[in-house]
């Protein structure tokens, strides 16, 4: 029997680059402070001999492609980009093994974290979860689905972004404290990583807020570019 809804379901993807397929997506892992200054920047230094990653989620439904014109967001005066590489899985995966992160991954894509930076602060501050400055509509920004086989493990590269010309953020994927496979070995011992899950790897440092009228621009070398323009509130 085929089911009935109330309405029509919705399904969140992006395209891949090459193919007239699209990958959907399911779940948006982040990683938070990944890169040594932007911790410092945020006042929470990371020492990796006594840490962990860490992790927030964004919905999948907050998705937005890049080129996308979104609206300055609600409740805040704060609103921020964070420039990412983004990992695509490919195929189910749980305890992964750091020299076997290849072959889960799909693809890459260029990612924008935006962030209502006010909000964020207040609750990390107060030791509440971050889901009103992380988690919201319109936040998560991507680029298309560019295939892994060519490329490899990423594990240099130039990332980096700009507002209205203005570069901001600037950065090597080297720099990553917890590079790409000891991510996915990591969340892969808490998670059964499906097909569709998309890890934000996170952000140099340079984050800041922009407004109503500011175009960003980002890249990430070998995967490709990001465009996001913001519109007044709606």
């Amino acid at each position: 029997m085929t089911a009935k809804y109330l309405f029509t379901p919705v399904t969140p993807s992006l395209p891949i680059r090459g193919s007239d397929v699209r990958y959907p997506v399911t779940r948006i892992f982040c990683v938070g402070r990944n890169y040594h200054a932007h911790a410092i920047e945020m006042g929470r230094p990371v020492d990796k001999a006594n840490a962990r990653p860490f992790y927030f989620n964004k919905a999948a439904s907050t998705l937005v492609e890049s080129g996308a014109t979104v609206a300055y967001p609600p409740g805040t005066e704060n609103y921020q980009y964070e420039m990412e590489l983004v990992v695509a899985i490919g195929k189910p995966g749980f305890r992964i093994k750091e020299a076997e992160a290849l072959d889960y991954i799909y693809g890459y894509a260029t990612g924008l974290d935006m962030t209502r930076r006010d909000l964020q602060l207040l609750y990390r501050d107060q030791g509440r979860p971050w889901d009103l400055g992380k988690d919201f509509e319109e936040s998560a920004v991507c680029g298309d689905i560019v295939p892994a086989a060519p490329l490899g493990m990423l594990s240099t590269g130039n990332i980096e972004l700009a507002v209205n010309g203005e570069t901001k953020q600037k950065a090597d994927l080297g720099q990553l404290i917890w590079n790409i496979p000891e991510l996915l070995a990591d969340l892969s011992q808490y998670y059964h990583l499906q097909p569709g899950d998309l890890i934000f790897t996170g952000t140099p440092e340079g984050v800041g807020p922009v407004k109503p009228g500011d175009r960003i621009t980002g890249s990430v070398a070998g995967v490709g570019d990001i465009v996001l323009d913001i519109a007044p509130a709606a």
